[in-house]
């Protein structure tokens, strides 16, 4: 634990790449392969599910440290990260472990789960004296499932690679599947991920590092000049979904989504599509929902995902499919090196008489065309086209050395909206307020005097009038500014603020922004009824005056199709 702790540090203390792989390679190195199998593991996005509640490691924190619950809350604030928080105000130990990660994880933290609140406290509380704070840091972190850290899985894998002198390709195609906890680290499988044997086997359903697509910044009208003539490149809907490889192998079928999560048994549907092909196939493609011959929303397989059981209520009415657009693998072989048009020509041969359904490729003339084909994408229930070159190969992460692909996706929705509530965000942010809460009204203001006759009852906190105008809470975001429009707006929130309510803040409304979305839904769950995937703030309109803020209204015409 103590040499997971140090690298944890090292990492955490520079920005410098060749720093980090360096430590990384130092910790792999002089790691045990059980400790090592399990730092992999968490380095590489690994995350066990929470064992302890957040409330109850707050609590016996305050009981360990002997401050009442308001001293501890204050210095959460000032702090901004609990487990930072905790290790500050516990009383120094004698720091007596030496126990590796690889005891402290099976034999310490995953039997945490299930034990009464009171036994969970004894035995954290136990464990905190054996640490120092840099361990109880990293102990919380690992308690609460929120372990994070400045590196990405492609530098483990790097630093795995240069570590073993071997092609990092060949350790990111090992590594597949490595964080998915039903398959617990080990020091055998550690190893593998090395092994100077390049033909060592893989394992049975294992998929591909999927490639990943880069978002496509030049204007329209630049295109052919920044990327060539439509002819050549393959052009494809894009659709909202889980991405996906299905693999089919040894009369087995495996569903792997892009976070290398195994999800076979989420989609009982793809495994009976997959199940009449022949062996020695992997496709890459995206899980939808399918209704009546077309996509239907991304929140409709929200609801299928959440569900832990699933009836045949569930299967009837969130029916899943799978879109075919890549073959990985044929015949048992390889094909990530064939160019893309070769690859899309045997997936079309091998899939037809299946029952699969292939993304459809589109086609225009020149780029103006296919710009205005682009603008059905709404209507298609897609979020606007692909495009791959054809001699592109299939790469690993989001690179260009194999050939490239690019999103053009469609413009996001867009409406303006005021600040109402605000929170601190959370590591190199934590002292400033960054994640704000939006409302629209909930019909158009008369004038700007109706509008501040409402901010008025907000500040005198008088209840809002339930026949009367009203600002209706719809969305959070907590990206979208600079650092210095960050630091401005923390400045009006702490001179505005009204009311504080543990981490949050009301904020008397003075601000409008406009908010950008990639789809609407409606919700039960929401008191305005609406919800709104991956909200973002486009800029703050300094221009726009309360009263013009948008409405539900406008939403409601999004929400119908209308812009």
């Amino acid at each position: 634990m103590e040499r997971f702790a140090r690298l944890y540090a090292e990492l955490d203390a520079t920005t410098a790449t060749s720093d980090k792989v360096a430590a990384l390679k130092r910790y792999f190195a002089e790691a045990p392969p059980q400790d090592a199998a399990w730092g992999a593991y968490f380095l590489a996005g690994g995350k066990p599910r929470q064992v302890v509640p957040t409330g109850l490691l707050r609590a016996l924190a305050c009981r360990e440290a002997g401050i009442p619950d308001w001293l501890f809350e204050e210095s959460y604030q000032a702090v901004g990260d609990l487990a930072e928080t905790i290790a500050l105000v516990l009383p120094e130990s004698p720091h007596t472990s030496t126990l590796g990660l690889a005891e402290w994880v099976e034999e310490r933290l995953l039997p945490l789960r299930g034990l009464s609140p009171a036994e969970q406290a004894e035995r954290v509380a136990a464990h905190w004296r054996e640490l120092d704070a840099a361990g109880r840091f990293l102990l919380v972190k690992l308690i609460g499932g929120a372990f994070r850290v400045g590196v990405s899985k492609l530098l483990v894998q790097r630093a795995l690679a240069e570590g073993a002198g071997i092609d990092p390709k060949v350790v990111a195609q090992r590594m597949m599947g490595y964080t998915d906890i039903r398959s617990a680290p080990s020091p055998q499988r550690f190893l593998a991920l090395t092994s100077q044997a390049l033909d060592a086997p893989a394992e049975a359903g294992q998929p591909y590092p999927f490639f990943l697509a880069h978002a496509l910044e030049h204007p329209p009208e630049r295109f052919h000049e920044a990327i060539g003539p439509p002819s050549d490149w393959l052009v494809e809907w894009k659709y909202d979904g889980i991405r996906a490889q299905v693999v089919k192998r040894g009369g087995r079928v495996w569903i792997w989504s892009r976070g290398e999560e195994l999800v076979t048994d989420r989609f009982p549907e793809v495994v009976a599509l997959a199940q009449p092909l022949p062996d020695g196939i992997v496709l890459d493609g995206e899980i939808l929902v399918w209704i009546e011959g077309r996509p239907a929303s991304f929140a409709l397989l929200q609801q299928r995902i959440g569900r832990k059981t699933l009836t045949k209520k569930v299967l009837a009415e969130a029916p899943a499919h799978f879109i075919a657009y890549d073959l990985l693998e044929w015949q048992g072989q390889d094909l990530r090196t064939r160019p893309q048009a070769e690859r899309r020509a045997l997936l079309e041969a091998v899939t037809d008489g299946h029952g699969l359904t292939l993304s459809p490729l589109a086609e225009g003339a020149d780029w103006p065309a296919l710009q205005a084909l682009r603008e059905q994408s709404r209507e298609r229930g897609v979020e606007g086209f692909m495009l791959k070159h054809r001699q592109a190969a299939y790469g690993t992460g989001r690179t260009k050395a194999e050939g490239t692909w690019w999103k053009w996706k469609i413009d996001p929705y867009a409406v303006d909206a005021v600040l109402v509530y605000a929170q601190r965000g959370h590591g190199r942010r934590a002292s400033v307020y960054t994640d704000y809460t939006f409302a629209v009204w909930n019909r158009a203001p008369r004038d700007a005097a109706e509008a501040q006759g409402v901010v008025e009852a907000i500040a005198e906190r008088r209840p809002p009038d339930p026949q009367g105008l009203q600002l209706v809470v719809f969305a959070k975001a907590y990206s979208g500014l600079t650092d210095e429009e960050f630091t401005r707006i923390d400045r009006v929130i702490r001179a505005t603020t009204l009311e504080k309510m543990g981490p949050v803040r009301t904020v008397r409304p003075s601000l409008v922004f406009e908010i950008g979305f990639e789809g609407i839904n409606r919700s039960t769950r929401h008191k305005s009824g609406i919800a709104v995937r991956f909200p973002r703030m486009l800029r703050i309109r300094d221009d726009k005056p309360l009263h013009e803020a948008d409405t539900l209204q406008t939403l409601q015409a999004l929400l119908a199709g209308g812009r």
